[in-house]
């Protein structure tokens, strides 16, 4: 099992979402596998800054779960989540290394998109599509 760490960033009713240059395919809130060294919160506030540029100045954990049928790129098909709304400032930076495009999308947007198949499950459990 490998524990992730998710943001939910929304403004203005768009949700900031990238397109990863590394599997899984599809559009994404900012997210990525929590390290042997840090905790949730840590992971989160790193994979913000490192997918975005943007510094987290409020969080609030909005689900922890464990799913069964989340497989990554590197085999594993159990993830632990824990999914954060947060609030950010400073200018997004995009990551080329990290994403193909980065962006603001509002939910009749975000239905016209294909969205990993976890992050739909996300925004369908939040109440955004």
């Amino acid at each position: 099992m490998h524990y992730s760490v998710g943001a939910i960033i929304e403004k203005d009713g768009k949700y900031l979402l990238i397109d990863r240059v590394n599997p899984p395919p599809g559009f994404a809130g900012l997210a990525g596998h929590i390290d042997e060294d840090e905790n949730e919160i840590t992971a989160l506030l790193r994979e913000v800054q490192e997918e975005s540029g943007l510094r987290v100045v409020r969080h609030r954990l909005l689900f922890e779960e464990e799913l069964d049928w989340n497989r990554c790129s590197k085999g594993v098909g159990i993830h632990y989540w824990y999914v954060f709304e947060c609030d950010v400032e400073g200018g997004i930076s995009q990551n080329a290394r990290e994403t193909k495009s980065i962006g603001w999308y509002s939910p009749d947007e975000m239905r016209g998109l294909t969205l990993e198949p976890v992050w739909k499950y996300w925004f369908d459990k939040r109440g955004v599509l």
